[in-house]
């Protein structure tokens, strides 16, 4: 999938979540890398069931204080030549994304892994 369609999908991803979770993201970032930066080596099969989809850089609101020093904004990365691995159509790239939005904006809101599975 070329970039500029990948990001398309992902504003609408962004788009489709409900107004309450939207009104209430403030100075995130979402951006779109091929790969990690340090991607791990292993076997295909495997590497497909650990390949990192997102991640969130930032302090969780639940974190955050007004006493805080100003920082740049948080960030939401997504990794799109591995989600493209992990799925086998455009409609699976789509859910995908969705998710992994998801998931990363979970951690924005101060989720943790085990938190964001019963989600």
């Amino acid at each position: 999938m070329k970039r500029e369609h990948f990001v398309k999908v992902v504003e609408e991803a962004l788009d489709s979540l409900p107004q309450e979770f939207r009104s209430r993201i403030r100075n995130v970032a979402v951006l779109v890398e091929d790969v990690p930066p340090i991607q791990p080596s292993s076997p295909q099969s495997e590497q497909q069931r650990r390949l990192l989809l997102g991640v969130f850089h930032g302090v969780p609101t639940t974190k955050k204080s007004i006493f805080d020093l100003p920082s740049g904004p948080d960030h939401i990365v997504l990794y799109q030549k591995n989600i493209e691995a992990v799925c086998s159509s455009e409609a699976e790239v789509r859910e995908q994304i969705r998710l992994t939005v998801i998931h990363e904006l979970g951690h924005y809101f101060g989720l943790d892994e085990e938190q964001l599975k019963d989600v």
